[in-house]
This record gives C-alpha cells, structure tokens and sequence, in this order.
C-alpha cells in the first residue's frame, strides 16, 4: 500500500515561510515525477509544482521564484520550500505523483497565512 504523510503546514503570517515534507512509502517515489498540489476552500485542487526523478523541476506561475520542490532519495521524501507566502497561498497542501494516482492522496497538511 502506498502512503504519502505531509507534514510541515502551520500558520504563517503574510512574507513568512514554511518547509513542507512529504514522506513517501513503495515505488511511488523512486521513478515517478514527484507533484505538490493544494486545494483552496470552495476551489478545485490545483498544481503547485513537481520535480522529475531526474531533478528537473516546474512551477505554476502563481508561485514561481517563491517556491522550491526538493527531493531526497535517501529519505523518500519531497519537499516544498515556501518564502514570501501570501493570504492567498492559504490551502491544504498534498503530494501525489504528476500526473495524480487518485488512491494515492493523502491527509494533507494545512497551511495558512495571515495578513
């Protein structure tokens, strides 16, 4: 069974940061594209980012030069760098394959900023 664990959400206020983690059991994250998502209030699920197994990495606009995705194969985990947060960077934030298993989400981590 695969699991994903975020951990590393909180409450931040706005121009603040925060490291987001993603623990990942089994295969899924050996050879797959690694994806963070977030999912707003009232909004659809959306992509943030993801990271190939070959350390390419792609951002959605809206977070590009504030966000940095991370892998380390050591410890099967992907991580979320996230500086100069905004009220509307407010979400629960998910990691999955890119593109998505849809077994695989997780509980998510909640982060939220203040302004």
């Amino acid at each position: 069974q695969v699991q994903l664990v975020e951990s590393g959400g909180g409450l931040v206020q706005a121009g603040g940061s925060l490291r987001l983690s993603c623990a990942a059991s089994g295969s899924i994250f050996s050879a797959n594209v690694m994806g963070w998502y977030r999912q707003a209030p009232g909004k659809q699920r959306e992509l943030v980012a993801y990271i190939t197994s070959g350390g390419m990495t792609n951002y959605a606009d809206s977070v590009k030069g504030r966000f940095t995705v991370s892998r380390d194969y050591s410890k099967n985990t992907v991580y979320l760098q996230m500086n100069s947060l905004k009220p509307e960077d407010t979400a629960v934030y998910y990691c999955n394959k890119f593109p998505p298993a849809p077994a695989s989400w997780g509980q998510g981590t909640q982060v939220t900023v203040s302004s």
